[in-house]
């Protein structure tokens, strides 16, 4: 049994940050219950292509955004503007531990949904709320986008090439990191929260907002310009202060080479038939290699160009120079160590038939995770939990559906 197995997660929320929570505390064990829209669901079971195929190469209904943060979890399709869909959610609430949602600040108090109101039924129970700003701030009632935050929490303002550079501009991380740390912050406060509650008997409500989580994920950055009062700028794929410590072209994609001091330099022109340049006055100390870069860089690219990627790296493993490859997803999947620790997974799927999934990253010897269940389809779990839950028979059940309460 998963380390969280005793733990009943209500999750009425959607698109990333919520679910990458929930699927997190459902990987270790978290009985999830994932609340949807009926008819429509969670707005990434539509966004696509690319969908998952079936057994016949052709398109399911169901999006792989949508699949890789919603496995182990069981969907219910709730009407939350009528009364008798709210009170499912109530009745659902006595029997969890948590409740996780993204609804804009204020809007489930309209249900009597919100903290405040859930917690004269139920006052252990600990309720998340994401929001891209928190619930207090001037911006509190702003609609908050992942894309947005990672501008305004400073990430693109260190991410892209260096003004002056071919392409020098702001750029954005190729996910949505401000969505995904903010889960993962999330996943954390969730568990500090149970244990607590089991050592006390206290609930409590979660804010997180993803211009906090962002903020703070500037780590170092931030750490530097709060003590300097130096704003940071964008380095690219280079560093300030080692060179070389970028990426570089090769005959057949990139790689990237961090050299970290003089002896390493001259094993990394030599591999690459071009020993003179350890031996430049102008190239010989990372001092003079930091003044020189623009004068140098362009010399090792043009080395680095002679070879394949996998032959750089495999004289640069041999000589001791620190390099790795920059591979695509497909060269990801088929590196021997992704594959020795298993992170591509199949699971069977309902109209898939056999679903590929990434793996959890977590190992834990005694509590395992578990890929339990596929990501659901729409509603599919509704009439079992309403019977599970709320002890409602076929009739009551068939009523629910027929006046669209779920």
């Amino acid at each position: 049994m998963g380390a969280l197995s005793h733990i009943h997660v209500l999750d009425l929320s959607r698109v990333l940050a919520g679910p990458w929570c929930s699927q997190n505390l459902a990987d270790l064990g978290a009985e999830v219950i994932k609340v949807e829209r009926p008819g429509v669901g969670d707005d990434t079971r539509h966004w696509g292509p690319p969908f998952v195929k079936d057994a016949q190469g052709q398109d399911t209904a169901e999006s792989t955004y949508f699949v890789c943060i919603n496995r182990n979890k069981r969907s219910i399709t709730v009407n939350l503007s009528k009364p008798e869909g709210q009170e499912i959610i109530r009745q659902l609430v006595l029997e969890s531990d948590v409740l996780i949602e993204n609804y804009k600040v204020d809007d489930l108090a309209k249900y009597g949904l919100d903290y405040a109101s859930l917690r004269q039924i139920k006052p252990n129970l600990i309720y998340c709320s994401i929001t891209g700003f928190g619930q207090t701030g001037p911006y509190a009632h702003r609609p908050g986008y992942d894309y947005i935050v990672q501008g305004m929490g400073g990430f693109m303002s260190v991410t892209g090439e260096a003004d002056g550079f071919p392409g020098g501009s702001p750029q954005k991380a190729g996910v949505a990191i401000a969505d995904l740390f903010t889960g993962m912050y999330a996943s954390s406060a969730i568990l500090a929260a149970v244990i607590h509650r089991d050592r006390t008997g206290e609930g409590q409500m979660i804010d997180m907002a993803l211009l906090d989580t962002q903020v703070a994920m500037m780590a170092n950055v931030a750490s530097a310009y709060l003590s300097t009062n130096e704003v940071p700028r964008r380095w690219g794929n280079t560093s300030p202060i080692v060179v070389p410590y970028q990426t570089f072209p090769t005959s057949d994609g990139w790689m990237i080479v961090a050299v970290g001091n003089d002896s390493q330099f001259r094993h990394f022109v030599k591999v690459g038939g071009e020993d003179h340049l350890a031996d430049n006055p102008r190239f010989s100390e990372n001092p003079l290699r930091v003044q020189h870069r623009t004068e140098l860089v362009p010399l090792l690219e043009a080395m680095t160009r002679k070879k394949t990627k996998a032959q750089w790296i495999s004289l640069l493993d041999e000589h001791g120079v620190p390099c790795g490859p920059i591979n695509n997803m497909k060269e990801v999947f088929a590196n021997e160590q992704v594959q020795a620790r298993k992170l591509a997974i199949s699971v069977p799927h309902d109209t898939a038939g056999t679903m590929k999934l990434v793996a959890s990253p977590i190992r834990m010897s005694a509590t395992p995770t578990e890929i339990r269940t596929a990501p659901p389809t729409l509603g599919q779990h509704t009439d079992e939990i309403l019977r599970e839950y709320l002890k409602l028979d076929s009739s009551a059940i068939e009523a629910l559906h027929k006046h669209g309460v779920v």
